[in-house]
């Protein structure tokens, strides 16, 4: 909106000529991680206040750590306040004609529709489980599935025309159409190497990357100010790769695909780590605020929808290791159980407890140091999945 006015204004009134400074992406950045950061710490104390008016309390699991039976009741849903900050900075300073600000936006907001009612269920019904998984994975696979058809032709075209064109050329040709190499799976590392995954690979993988993410996150989302710092981290890293793939003097420079508009999920990116920050500020340890599932499923969905956008997911699969290890670990547990009681009669754990930041509590580390040293591991894996910027 923003963005849109001061474009009128320097193209339609002299005086105002100095507003051009406002068409290049860094700035707007700047000024979306502002905005939402600015807008987040305000409005904080109120949605607080609000949650709390409506004893909108974290109910907490009876099998869950002993230590967290104090934050039973602890206000919840505190992720509509990185979402309200993040859509409304996004829409001030983007360029709304940009068909990956709304894809993203609608993935992002989607998957906290999902997150609200699950939250709204455990508050409301005092279940602690919320929405049951087989409803909660159907809509996330509707939203997946339907993001996924639209990004695997919007990778190659500029506009929603020759996109919905590319549809129905795919559906007449018997799904069989070729993608450009810019569509393919891009190995980091390795200099202009992509593997093709044709249309269907490329939806299959895209849905397994933004559903994955999303519940990644959300398993993460356990202690205060655990999951919202790597996602703040994972996000302005994935900024800086939207930034190079949208300008194609960078894209060839440093050999990576072009894909134009994509540079424009940089203010997106900005947006996320101002409201990202702000919510830190009430969600530190002792949190006056959980993030919940309408803002953890909404954060790892958007992570892996701009990862794919911008050709990069194995990448986010590096720098999201946290978030990888802890879906891991879950995984890993709930299989090892079944298959030693279904073996020797009586189930086993490979962890003292699952998601992993449990177990590592329940071998006596304190909260927060388990939240800092997560926070480290992933600004070192961020660095990692940078320097594939220039190691190729």
């Amino acid at each position: 909106m923003l963005f849109s006015l001061t474009q009128w204004l320097h193209q339609n009134w002299a005086e105002f000529g100095f507003l051009r400074v406002f068409q290049y992406i860094s700035l707007r950045a700047v000024m979306a991680t502002l905005t939402a950061l600015i807008l987040g710490l305000a409005a904080g104390p109120a949605v607080i206040r609000i949650l709390s008016a409506l004893k909108i309390g974290q109910p907490v699991r009876g099998y869950a750590m002993e230590t967290h039976l104090v934050k039973s009741g602890t206000p919840t849903m505190g992720g509509v306040l990185i979402l309200g900050c993040l859509t409304i900075s996004t829409l001030l300073w983007a360029d709304l004609s940009n068909r990956f600000i709304w894809i993203v936006l609608i993935v992002t907001l989607g998957f906290g529709a999902i997150g609200w009612v699950d939250d709204w269920r455990k508050v409301v019904r005092k279940d602690p489980e919320g929405m049951p998984s087989g409803e909660k994975y159907m809509w996330q696979s509707i939203i997946g599935l339907i993001a996924a058809l639209y990004l695997v032709f919007s990778i190659s075209e500029s506009s929603n025309m020759r996109v919905l064109e590319l549809f129905f050329n795919w559906v007449k040709s018997g799904f069989d159409i070729n993608l450009p190499p810019k569509a393919g799976l891009q190995l980091p590392f390795l200099k202009e190497v992509s593997y093709p995954l044709g249309v269907f690979g490329f939806v299959i993988m895209s849905y397994l990357v933004i559903v994955g993410s999303s519940n990644a996150v959300n398993l993460t989302d356990g202690l205060d100010g655990l999951a919202i710092m790597p996602v703040v981290m994972v996000g302005s890293s994935l900024g800086i790769f939207a930034y190079i793939t949208g300008n194609s003097s960078f894209a060839k420079y440093l050999i990576f695909p072009f894909i134009p508009g994509s540079g424009e999920l940089l203010i997106f990116c900005g947006a996320l780590a101002g409201a990202g920050l702000a919510f830190l500020w009430f969600n530190a340890h002792p949190a006056d605020f959980f993030m919940g599932d309408v803002g953890a499923l909404a954060l790892g969905a958007a992570l892996g929808t701009i990862a794919i956008i911008v050709r990069q997911e194995i990448v986010l699969f590096i720098m999201g290791g946290i978030f990888v290890a802890e879906a891991l670990s879950v995984m890993l547990q709930v299989s090892y159980f079944k298959y030693t009681k279904r073996r020797f009669g009586q189930g086993k754990r490979l962890l003292k407890m699952a998601p992993l930041h449990h177990h590592f509590e329940k071998s006596g580390w304190k909260e927060t140091k388990v939240v800092v040293r997560f926070w480290i591991i992933t600004m070192f894996l961020c660095l990692i999945g940078l320097s594939t910027l220039k190691l190729r």
